[in-house]
């Protein structure tokens, strides 16, 4: 399942973004964001977020 970004949580420092090996992950205007159709689940986002704001969908 792809990967979503709490915006409460996500305090845009852009980690998530510098991993994606599928640039999937995309600065939006409170928070990061997951295109899901490019997100293939691979988990480098979860392990590189320091405020833990990325989970399965």
């Amino acid at each position: 399942m792809p990967h979503v970004i709490d915006a409460s949580l996500c305090t845009l420092c852009g980690l998530c973004a510098e991993v994606c090996p599928n640039d999937a992950i995309s600065e939006g205007e409170d928070a990061y964001v997951i295109d899901p159709e490019l997100c293939t689940d691979c988990d480098l986002c979860t392990e590189e977020c320091p405020v833990e704001a990325i989970s399965e969908q």
